[in-house]
């Protein structure tokens, strides 16, 4: 799982039923913020191995800017709204084309 998830990226982590998840990659889609999507659905072992990551976090999306894990997508929404955001997605080398919608 390391390996998915790189310094330099926004990596997601989804299933195909979750509302949640489409609600978070919208939002960086909408902002013009690349990300990696992994789909997670029926595969159990890696599940176990994303539950570990993110210290316990069972839910999805499971979000990481660079390698900090920031959550779900409430996390999202709230940490969008404050200035660690653009620090983050700087420390990752990714950066904010437009004020974020």
């Amino acid at each position: 799982m390391d390996s998915l998830i790189l310094k330099n990226q926004i990596t997601i982590f989804t299933t195909t039923y979750c509302p949640y998840c489409t609600f978070a990659k919208d939002f960086l889609t909408r902002n013009a913020l690349p990300f990696v999507e992994i789909d997670v659905t029926g595969n159990t072992s890696f599940r176990e191995d994303l539950v570990k990551k993110t210290g316990g976090r069972t839910t999805v999306p499971q979000i990481f800017i660079g390698e900090t894990s920031i959550g779900g997508y409430d996390d999202l929404m709230a940490l969008s709204k404050t200035n660690n955001f653009e620090k983050l997605l700087k420390n990752a080398g990714i950066m904010l084309k437009n004020p974020l919608d």
